[in-house]
C-alpha cells in the first residue's frame, strides 16, 4: 500500500492512505543518497507500507523518491542533516520584526535552501499590530524592497487581530502543499489555528524576559485545509544551517546574481574579491542589494570554515 506521511514523532509515523490514517514504524535502517540524516522519514514523504499481522499498525518498507525537500544542518549531530518536509508546492517563512526579531541572514539561508530545489517561497510578516516607530517601519520597507523584486511575495498579517486573515490568505495556499517555518514565537501555530480551526495547535505567550519563543510544536505535522491543500507545521527553528554547497554553486541560489553569472573575468570567480567580477560590479551599481550580497559572503565564509 502507498500513503503520505502526515506526522512524525521520532520513532512512529502517521500515514494517510486514501481517507484512512495508519500508525507505522520503520523497517530496519534506511540509507538515502549518501545523506546522513537525523530523520530518515520526513512529513510529506510518500511511502510504501504493509499492515502488521493481526495489528492495527503498519511497517514502512520503502520511501518513494522525493520530488523536493527543505533540509538544514542538524543542531544536535555534527555532519548530520534534518529534512524539515518534502514534496512541497511552496514554502512559507513567517517572520517578525520583534518578539522575536527575524534577521535578514536567517531569511536568506532559508531562501537558499528553497532555491536549491526550486521551491517557491513566500514571506509572511506577522505581528503587524506590534509594529511601531521609524526603525521598525524601515525594517518592513527593507523586507519589501529586498525580496519582492526577487519574486518572493511579502504578505503583512496579524494572526491574532486580522479578522479577514483567512479570506486574504486562502488564495495563496488553496490546493497546495505548503511548509510553514520560522523562529519559535513568530506565530506559526496561531496562524495555523486561524486557517485550520480543527488543528487546535498549542500556542504560548512569548517570554517577556527572553523575548524568544517557547517551543510549542514538538514534531512536524501536516494539517488539511477544508478548501483543499495542506499545511505542514514545523518546530521553531533557531538557526538555519544550510548544507555544504560548493563555492561555485552558492551564487546560483541567489536569483539576482544568476543573470550575471558567466560574465565575470575568471571562470572560477567566487564574487568576493576577484578583479573583473560582474556580480560585485552590479552590486555597486545597485542591481544587487548590499544586504543580500553580505549574506552571500557570510554563507560562503561559513561553508569554507566547515570544510
Amino acid at each position: 500500500m502507498e500513503g503520505r506521511v502526515v506526522k512524525s514523532t521520532g520513532s512512529w509515523y502517521v500515514i494517510k492512505a486514501g481517507e484512512k490514517f495508519v500508525s507505522a514504524r520503520l523497517k530496519g535502517k534506511f540509507k538515502q543518497e549518501d545523506l546522513k540524516l537525523t530523520n530518515p522519514i520526513a512529513v510529506g514523504d510518500w511511502v510504501e507500507f504493509e499492515k502488521e499481522s493481526g495489528q492495527e499498525t503498519a511497517v514502512i518498507g520503502e520511501i518513494l523518491p522525493r520530488e523536493n525537500y527543505v533540509i538544514r544542518k542538524s543542531t544536535r549531530k555534527q555532519h548530520f542533516s534534518h529534512i524539515i518536509a518534502s514534496n512541497l508546492d511552496q514554502a512559507i517563512l513567517v517572520i517578525t520584526m520583534k518578539k522575536p526579531r527575524t534577521s535578514l541572514g536567517f531569511i536568506d539561508r532559508f531562501l537558499v535552501s528553497t532555491e536549491s530545489f526550486r521551491i517557491p517561497a513566500i514571506l509572511v510578516v506577522n505581528k503587524m499590530d506590534l509594529l511601531e516607530g521609524e526603525d521598525e517601519e524601515e525594517w518592513l520597507q527593507d523586507i519589501h524592497e529586498i525580496y519582492e523584486p526577487l519574486g518572493y511575495p511579502v504578505l503583512e498579517v496579524s494572526a491574532i487581530k486580522d479578522e479577514a486573515l483567512k479570506e486574504r490568505f486562502l488564495p495563496w495556499i488553496q490546493e497546495k502543499s505548503s511548509l510553514i517555518a520560522g523562529h519559535s514565537g513568530v506565530g506559526k501555530s496561531t496562524l495555523l489555528n486561524v486557517l485550520v480551526p480543527d488543528a487546535a495547535q498549542v500556542t504560548q505567550e512569548i517570554s517577556d524576559y527572553s523575548a524568544k519563543g517557547v517551543h510549542t510544536t514538538t514534531f512536524a505535522e501536516m494539517f488539511f485545509l477544508p478548501e483543499g491543500g495542506d499545511l505542514i507545521d514545523t518546530p521553531g527553528i533557531k538557526e538555519f544551517g544550510i548544507l555544504d554547497i560548493d563555492d561555485s554553486e552558492l551564487s546560483h541560489y541567489f536569483p539576482e546574481m544568476r543573470q550575471f553569472l558567466g560574465q565575470c573575468k575568471y571562470n572560477n570567480c567566487t564574487h568576493t574579491n576577484e578583479p573583473g567580477c560582474m556580480v560585485i560590479q552590479k552590486m555597486e551599481q545597485g542591481y544587487i542589494h548590499p544586504y543580500r550580497y553580505k549574506s552571500y559572503v557570510n554563507i560562503l565564509s561559513e561553508e569554507d570554515s566547515h570544510r
